[in-house]
């Protein structure tokens, strides 16, 4: 998410990081970077003048100039207008104050709604909420069985129009069903176009009457640049949005609609779509989101994604086995290993620690493959051998290597690597603070 952008910003503002003194010639040469990176990143042309307008006045100020560390003020004044321009703090749905909130999903074609509404009830549902999903796109059959597949994949009821019907008289229905079930939140998935017209307009605003919505999410595709804001305006001018999503943040997109969307519409960017997974919807924090595009990382998103994917039994045996014990075997690592697997790939993990991605990691040798090449490696030894490694001699190894698939030299390697995390583990039972010998390297690392 924002990588392009991150990257070229961070590249611009980087020589005025590492000066000791600025002026206001330098500061303003450093600015007219910024600018030319945030053109490039499809910011709306207004959006950026003011926004430079604002950071510029600021970082001209006396106490920035005389400061101990100048350029590190101006990257914080440039976080704090970023953060403005997603909005005043962290944007929560609206609850009804009677009967379930009902969330309607509007967009257009292909901005992914379908998608969005059932990752929306899955988060929902995590933070204690029963939601219904409804399927009112009865334009496309195959929208209705998508919604079907993925409410069954997550646990979530969902009541489906009939393909060619009326889309008002089925969600009003659907309404009706979501009061009698108790359930406490409706999400709305309705028809899109290619393009904004009257009669999709006209039906929007039919069914957003007839379910009382309390919510209208704008479902918008950052790949589509700065068409983004215009369909944004065109949506909010004909059914009054209060909230958008933005998915494809984790594709080719420049960022650039994201940072404009909100100075345009006045509507708050509520969620951001961050990959496929059915778990990857991020609530949008404005100053969480400043942060990743100033590559400063995201620990709290971080600690989200470990909390939703880690099961806590599973780690609280992991860290009694390690911490209280001291044993760390092939058993616990494959733990371990899928644990971090469940929080979704890698690269976009480190992208969350702060000062990861200046460090050059080369992710390439993160992936999926790897972990699975180790995955295959540890499930092709018995599990005595598990427990104690010691036993693989040769020709156990060779054995291995060939029930996995990989050559003996992988299996070497893993093993002599797990033995440098068995030490580090030892180490860990008996620290009081510090961490010794540092990390080893990962078994999949390399």
């Amino acid at each position: 998410m924002f990588d392009e952008l991150g990257s070229k910003l961070d590249g611009a503002l980087k020589k005025l990081r590492q000066r000791g003194v600025l002026n206001e010639a330098m500061i303003k040469e450093g600015l007219r970077e910024v600018r030319r990176v945030l053109l490039e990143a499809d910011v709306n042309f207004q959006v950026t003048r003011d926004f430079l307008a604002r950071v510029q006045e600021r970082a001209l100020g006396e106490a920035v100039l005389k400061a101990v560390s100048p350029g590190q003020q101006i990257v914080k004044i440039v976080h704090d207008e970023l953060a403005n321009l997603f909005g005043e703090g962290r944007a929560e749905l609206e609850r009804a104050a009677l009967g379930p909130t009902v969330i309607l999903m509007v967009g257009l074609q292909g901005a992914g709604k379908t998608t969005t509404a059932a990752k929306l009830a899955r988060r929902l549902g995590r933070d204690g909420k029963t939601p219904l999903l409804a399927a009112c796109d009865l334009q496309r059959p195959a929208a209705i069985e998508q919604l079907q597949t993925l409410g069954r994949q997550i646990g979530a009821p969902v009541f489906a129009g009939t393909f060619g019907g009326d889309p008002v008289a089925a969600a009003r229905e659907a309404r009706e069903r979501a009061v009698e079930e108790k359930h406490s939140v409706l999400i709305v998935d309705t028809a899109g176009r290619l393009q904004i017209d009257d009669a999709l307009m006209d039906e929007l605003r039919r069914v957003r009457d007839a379910v009382e919505a309390t919510e209208v999410l704008l479902v918008a595709d950052a790949m589509t640049g700065q068409e983004a804001v215009t369909i944004a305006k065109g949506f909010d001018d004909a059914l009054g949005i209060t909230g958008i999503v933005m998915t494809k943040m984790d594709g080719d997109a420049r960022g650039g609609a994201a940072l404009s969307i909100r100075s345009i519409t006045g509507k708050p960017i509520k969620f951001v779509g961050v990959g496929e997974g059915i778990d990857d919807l991020d609530t949008a924090d404005p100053q969480r989101l400043a942060g990743r595009i100033l590559q400063m990382g995201d620990v709290v998103g971080l600690v989200e994604r470990a909390q939703t994917a880690i099961d806590d039994k599973d780690q609280a045996q992991l860290q009694e086995k390690v911490l209280g014990q001291g044993r760390f075997t092939l058993e616990d690592f494959l733990v371990a290993m899928k644990q971090i697997q469940k929080m979704g790939p890698i690269d976009q993990l480190l992208k969350l620690i702060p000062g990861a991605s200046r460090m050059k990691i080369p992710t390439a040798n993160l992936d999926a493959k790897r972990f699975k090449h180790v995955e295959a490696i540890i499930l092709s030894m018995t599990p005595e051998e598990r427990r104690n490694p010691k036993l693989l001699n040769g020709s156990r190894r060779a054995r291995i290597a060939k029930g996995s698939g990989r050559p003996v030299a992988e299996v070497n390697r893993l093993m002599k690597q797990f033995a440098e995390m068995q030490k580090f583990m030892k180490q860990m039972k008996g620290m009081m603070g510090g961490m010794g010998g540092g990390m080893p390297d990962m078994p999949f690392g390399r």
